[in-house]
């Protein structure tokens, strides 16, 4: 009998670019339910329903869905509300916006740090809470799990560990968001510059494989930006405080400083830019400043007037050694010298493939920044940067595009292999 060879991973790569899925993904995978693959070889086609699970976790937001659709299902924060006391309606530990809804009275803790899993427990809980959300039982579902550049070892191991002995799934893979990031956008190889609620990193990717030396990280992210706005409007004298205390004491609650900050995120989302000259844009900012003078409205009814704070936050990002004392460089700079550490001939191919992904880079005039000043710093090479509306969810699409590809079958990492080499398979199989 002839032995099983697993297809070739240059093939995989091939299906992902090939034009016509690119160009028709929205028709490929539009509507389609949960697409069904022919197992890994130790798994029970009869036992088990095979629509593979796609899990984003991420500082501030999950996302989870079945591969093959075009978004995902359900999306929540990343947030487990502990109770306080173990009596009473507040009893229970609550998860994603439940847990958001009840900052006043819980209390409530983000598991992951940076992009960095932290809290193990509370982890759990927010797994539990993904596949409830989904109505799908782990046991019956290969599931595709990102992690971040530069994620520990220790960490993918205890991510593999509790995926098979806790949740008991058939098939696992994790697979790095810039990675996932570019499959989003139809592309093998590229640098991606991905900012998202706790981190930012410039990764160049050659052929579906990150090349690790040149990896950079920015600890910065949309929660630091959501400190920064609401720091600025306590200097401008806003009695932002107040006004969301009296609303929390209307409804018999009392203020945190975290119930604070999500009215605040949501001021960022909503009223936040970029400037495309920063210090052009400050002058300006002293001329006319009624020009930029935008109001937000609290849930009070109190509405709120903020002005060169709406692009002041924003150009931390691009500034943070000037501005807050970071040794790192700003996210321009940062792709600039990712590109630069790698080789010399896969530079051009990086500079003309640069893909934006994640929340933070969302606001209007990010990409028009990042062409200004990489085109100062690279002189004549050409600069192509992909900013795709849908990019706050491009991991979570590359996910669901890669999982759903039938080459990918055969990839993951199965229940008999797990149980033949333990979590250390994640070394061998997903990198």
């Amino acid at each position: 009998m002839s032995s099983y060879h697993p297809p070739k991973r240059d093939s995989m790569r091939n299906q992902i670019r090939t034009p016509a899925l690119v160009q028709n993904r929205k028709r490929i995978v539009k509507h389609q339910e949960p697409k069904a693959v022919p197992p890994p070889p130790s798994i029970d086609e009869d036992t088990v329903d095979l629509g593979a699970i796609v899990i984003d976790n991420g500082t501030g937001s999950t996302k989870a869905g079945f591969a093959g659709e075009d978004d995902p299902r359900c999306v929540f924060p990343t947030l487990v509300a502990h109770p306080t006391s173990t009596f009473g309606p507040n009893s229970k530990a609550q998860v994603g916006k439940q847990a958001e809804a009840k900052w006043s009275v819980l209390d409530v803790q983000q598991p992951i740090d940076r992009g960095i899993i932290q809290n193990w427990d509370d982890m759990e809980t927010i797994w539990h809470h993904t596949f409830y959300q989904l109505k799908a039982s782990s046991q019956h579902h290969p599931v595709l799990l990102t992690e971040v550049p530069l994620n520990p070892k220790a960490n993918r191991e205890r991510m593999t560990q509790i995926m098979f002995e806790t949740f008991k799934v058939p098939a696992l893979y994790i697979n790095n968001t810039a990675i996932l990031a570019l499959y989003a956008n139809g592309r093998t190889s590229g640098c991606v510059l991905e900012s998202g609620e706790g981190v930012s990193h410039a990764v160049p990717v050659c052929e579906g494989y990150v090349i690790p030396h040149a990896i950079l990280r920015l600890p910065l992210g949309g929660k630091d930006l959501t400190q920064l706005l609401q720091n600025a409007l306590a200097e401008r004298g806003h009695a932002l405080q107040d006004h969301i205390e009296k609303n929390f004491s209307d409804e018999g609650l009392v203020l945190t400083s975290t119930a604070v900050q999500v009215q605040v995120r949501t001021m960022k989302e909503t009223l936040g830019y970029v400037a495309l000259d920063f210090g052009q844009e400050t002058i300006k900012a002293v001329d006319k400043s009624a020009a930029l003078e935008k109001s937000f409205d609290l849930k009070d009814g109190t509405s709120i007037q903020i002005g060169n704070e709406r692009f002041y936050f924003p150009e931390h990002l691009f500034q943070p050694n000037d501005l807050m004392g970071l040794e790192e460089e700003g996210v321009a700079d940062m792709t600039f010298q990712a590109i630069m550490k790698c080789d010399e001939l896969l530079q051009y191919d990086m500079f003309s493939n640069i893909v934006l992904s994640g929340g933070s880079t969302m606001f209007p005039g990010f990409r028009e920044r990042m062409l200004k000043e990489l085109t100062a710093l690279a002189g004549s090479v050409e600069i192509t940067i992909n900013d795709t509306a849908g990019r706050a969810n491009a991991p979570w699409v590359g996910g669901s595009i890669l999982a759903s590809l039938e080459q990918f079958n055969h990839l993951w990492i199965t229940k008999q292999e797990y149980d033949e080499t333990g979590s250390s398979i994640v070394h061998t199989k997903c990198y």
